[in-house]
C-alpha cells in the first residue's frame, strides 16, 4: 500500500528579498525580537501580495570580519528557507540580523531560536493589530 500525504494545513509561503534601504528601516522601526543567535525584526509589507512574504538578512561588523558576516548571512538564509515558508505569514516583511553567536551555535539552535523569535513577532503584532488584545 502506497503512503499518502496528508493535503497541507496552509500553502508554503513564497518568498521575496527585501533589497532596499528604507524596506530594512522600515522593519526597524516595529517589532523587533532578539534571540541569542539572531534578532527578527518584522513589520507588514506595504503591498502585500497574496501567498508571499519578504526577508532581508544583514550583519553588522560587531559579528566580525567579511568573511564571518558573509557566512553568518549564508546560515541565516538557510535557516529562513527552511521555516519561513512554513512558519512564516504573508503580507509581512522580515529582517534577520546576524549576532556573534550566529557563526558558533549549531544548526539546530538556529533554527529553535528562529522558530521562537517568529511566534513571539507574530504574538506582538497579533496584539498590535487589534489595540493590545489577543
Amino acid at each position: 500500500m502506497a503512503a499518502r500525504s496528508s493535503p497541507p494545513d496552509k500553502p508554503r509561503l513564497v518568498l521575496d528579498r527585501l533589497r532596499t534601504r528604507a524596506d530594512f528601516l522600515r522593519a526597524a522601526r516595529t517589532i523587533r525580537c532578539p534571540k541569542p543567535a539572531l534578532t527578527l525584526e518584522i513589520c507588514a509589507t506595504p503591498e502585500p501580495l497574496a501567498g508571499r512574504a519578504r526577508v532581508g538578512f544583514t550583519a553588522s561588523r560587531k559579528v566580525g570580519g567579511a568573511v564571518e558576516r558573509n557566512r553568518a548571512k549564508r546560515r541565516l538564509r538557510a535557516a529562513a528557507a527552511a521555516l519561513l515558508p512554513l512558519l512564516g505569514e504573508a503580507g509581512n516583511d522580515y529582517v534577520l540580523i546576524a549576532r556573534v553567536a550566529t557563526l558558533s551555535v549549531p544548526f539546530d539552535g538556529l533554527l529553535a531560536d528562529l522558530a521562537a523569535a517568529l511566534h513571539a513577532a507574530h504574538a506582538k503584532l497579533g496584539r498590535s493589530k487589534s489595540g493590545g488584545l489577543r
